[in-house]
């Protein structure tokens, strides 16, 4: 394979000339290595660690195959093979509508957020996949996932995962390099789904469980990952929503896409343009993130 001056940006990563003589040394010398062996080899050699010291295992795996995809590296067959994923198909009783509650917030009693653990992961799937316009596809990365109750009624689920790669007015608002958003990202985490299941008819519900997350979500983040994330980030599409419930709970509205995708590829075809919407988790966030 000819050797190529060209650098390529994958998961986030730069992989230069040297980078990509680097991987090409290790599949050189692992030959009959599994492609899972052969990601953790590249990670260890690039150094390539999440903030909590792990290998970045999976977004090595992306790159690797859109490397080898583009001819730049030579991969050994997969050892197994996967079918497309198909539509999630688990309906239960559980995920039914249940009766309607139309009332004001203080009459609801208590609300809270539980993490979901394995045991429900299959119901916030579900109700996900039944009840939000997007449909359910497993959330990127690192990531946390939560039941909200009123009392012992499951009023909402919410879900919080890795932050988009790069969107103009979140880098413009934060203010840091290119470089220092590769070293820092980790500390920026979307929310991803936000859904008050369509029974549920309570003003302010939704802005109150933002602001309840946002206090919860850092300690439950530090226990499972390891460090506490500085900023929140959500993108909400400007044709169906006013983003109301955002700017209720004290988020700030930065500006728009450019309806690029997550990943800000301009390859992949064009995809709706969304407000870009931020909460600061500590009062100098961006000081820090520009470290």
């Amino acid at each position: 394979m000819e050797a190529t001056s060209i650098s390529k940006r994958y998961s986030g990563r730069v992989f230069d000339a040297a980078a990509l003589e680097q991987v090409r040394g290790i599949l050189r010398a692992h030959v009959g290595a599994s492609r899972q062996q052969l990601s953790y080899r590249v990670c260890e050699a690039l150094h390539w660690r999440k903030p909590d010291g792990n290998l970045k295992d999976m977004s090595c795996r992306v790159a690797l195959l859109r490397l080898h995809r583009e001819g730049l590296i030579e991969l050994p067959a997969p050892r197994r093979h996967y079918e497309p994923m198909r539509a999630y198909a688990r309906r239960t009783p559980q995920g039914e509508p249940d009766a309607r509650i139309e009332a004001p917030l203080s009459a609801l009693g208590t609300v809270r957020l539980e993490l979901v653990e394995r045991r429900g992961s299959g119901l916030w799937n579900e109700l996900i996949d039944r009840y939000h316009y997007l449909g359910y596809k497993p959330l990127p990365g690192a990531q946390l996932r939560y039941f909200a109750y009123a009392g012992e009624r499951l009023v909402a689920v919410l879900g919080f995962g890795a932050a988009a790669w790069q969107t103009a007015p979140r880098d413009a608002w934060i203010g840091w390099s290119s470089e220092q958003r590769q070293r820092n990202l980790g500390a920026v985490v979307n929310n991803a789904r936000f859904l008050i299941l369509p029974w549920i008819r309570v003003p302010h519900l939704a802005s109150k469980l933002l602001a309840l997350a946002a206090r919860t979500l850092p300690q439950h983040w530090q226990a499972r990952y390891g460090y506490r994330p500085l900023l929140l980030e959500t993108f909400v599409e400007a044709a169906r929503f006013s983003g109301t419930c955002y700017q209720a709970a004290n988020w700030v509205c930065v500006g728009e896409t450019q309806g690029r995708g997550k990943l800000g590829d301009h390859r992949l075809g064009q995809v709706p343009v969304k407000t870009v919407w931020l909460y600061p988790l500590v009062a100098d966030c961006r000081a820090r993130l520009c470290r």
